[in-house]
C-alpha cells in the first residue's frame, strides 16, 4: 500500500523561469482541493536545510499566476550534494511533518530530488522549470514559450535600428548547451542566420551567407547566437572576425541575458503550469513518486526523473530545415 500522503512541500530550484510561481499556486491550490496540508520550502534545498518553511494555503498564493520569478526563491546548495547536508533535510521533513515533494526546476534539481529519495525513500515529483527546454520528456518546460516571445520582442526592436543604420546585428540568447530559444526565436523574428550548439555552422560558411545576403540586397542582417554556440570562443570574437573578413559590414553585438528570465508569464506557461502542478500531486496521492510531470503532444505525462535527466532533448531537425529555407 502506497504511503498516504498528508503534507505536501514545494520547492524550486535552479534558475528562476516565468511561470514557476503559477505551478507553486497549482500545487498548493491541488493540495487544498484534496484535504491535504502544503509547505513552500524557501530558497531551494538549502532552505530545506535550514528549515525554512511556511503554510501554504489557498488564499497565500493569491495574484501571483502573472508574476515571473519565484516567491519561493531559489538557491544553489553545496551543502546539499552531501549526505550529512540532505540528512538534516530530511530530519527537518520529519519534523514538519512532510510526506512528499514537488520539486519546480531543471536537470540539476531533479538530479538532487532522485538522490535524496534513492538514500531516503522519500517521494519527490518534479515540474520542469526553465526556458531552456533542454529537458527529456517533455515538448515545453516551464518559462520557455514566455522567454521566445521575450527574443522576439527584442529582435523586432533591434531590427529598427539594424534597418535604420544598415547594420550587421549579432543577438546572443540563452542556450549553453542547447539552441531551443535561438532556433525558435530566429525563425519567428526573421533571422538571416541561427548558430546553435547542435549544428557547426562554420566559419566560412557564416561569411558566404552574409555575402550572399549583402549580394542580394539586403542592407540589414540579424544574426542569432545561442551563448553556448560552438562557431567562435564568444560573440564579440565571432564580430571581430566578421569585419576582419567582411568590411562592408558594420557589425554590432546585443547581448539580451537574464531579461529573458524575467517578465510575466504567457498564457501558454501559466495554463502549462497549472496542469503539471495538478498533475504532480494527484500522481503523488496515488503513490506515484521519481517521475516528472511534462506534456508531450498535448497531453501531460509521467516520465521517470532518470530519464528526464539522462535523456537528450533533441533539436527539431524540421525547424532546421525551415530556418534554412527562410533564409534565402
Amino acid at each position: 500500500m502506497p504511503k498516504t500522503i498528508k503534507k505536501v512541500g514545494v520547492l524550486t530550484s535552479g534558475g528562476d523561469s516565468p511561470g514557476m510561481n503559477a505551478a507553486i499556486r497549482s500545487v498548493v491550490r491541488t493540495c487544498a482541493y484534496h484535504n491535504i496540508e502544503c509547505i513552500g520550502i524557501y530558497r531551494g534545498y538549502q532552505g530545506m536545510i535550514e528549515g525554512d518553511f511556511k503554510e501554504m494555503g489557498p488564499r497565500s498564493v493569491n495574484n501571483i499566476v502573472n508574476k515571473g520569478g519565484t516567491i519561493l526563491k531559489s538557491a544553489r546548495s553545496t551543502e546539499f550534494r552531501t549526505p550529512e547536508g540532505r540528512k538534516k533535510a530530511h530530519e527537518n521533513l520529519l519534523k514538519a511533518g512532510v510526506d512528499a515533494l514537488v520539486v519546480i526546476g531543471g536537470d540539476g534539481s531533479f538530479t538532487g530530488g532522485l538522490i535524496f529519495n534513492t538514500e531516503y525513500g522519500f517521494p519527490v515529483m518534479g515540474i520542469p522549470g526553465t526556458i531552456d527546454n533542454d529537458i527529456f520528456g517533455t515538448s515545453f518546460t516551464l518559462g520557455y514559450d514566455t522567454a521566445l516571445n521575450t527574443v522576439v520582442d527584442c529582435i523586432d526592436k533591434i531590427r529598427d535600428t539594424a534597418s535604420s543604420h544598415n547594420r550587421l546585428f549579432f543577438v546572443e540568447v540563452m542556450g549553453r548547451d542547447a539552441g531551443h530559444i535561438a532556433l525558435n526565436a530566429g525563425i519567428g523574428a526573421g533571422a538571416e542566420e541561427i548558430l546553435i550548439p547542435e549544428e557547426d555552422l562554420g566559419l566560412d560558411r557564416l561569411l558566404e551567407s552574409l555575402q550572399k545576403s549583402k549580394a542580394s540586397g539586403k542592407s540589414s542582417s540579424i544574426v542569432v547566437i545561442a551563448e553556448g554556440d560552438r562557431i567562435g570562443k564568444n560573440v564579440f570574437e565571432l564580430k571581430d572576425y566578421v569585419e576582419t573578413n567582411l568590411p562592408e559590414y558594420d557589425v554590432r553585438v546585443s547581448v539580451l541575458g537574464h531579461m529573458q528570465r524575467g517578465g510575466s508569464p504567457s498564457c501558454f506557461d501559466r495554463v502549462l503550469a497549472s496542469r503539471l502542478g495538478v498533475k504532480a500531486v494527484e500522481s503523488l496521492i496515488e503513490g506515484k513518486s521519481n517521475y516528472m510531470v511534462g506534456l508531450q503532444q498535448d497531453k501531460v505525462t509521467l516520465t521517470p526523473l532518470e530519464q528526464a535527466i539522462k535523456g537528450k532533448s533533441e533539436i527539431d531537425r524540421e525547424l532546421l530545415r525551415v530556418s534554412d529555407i527562410m533564409s534565402t
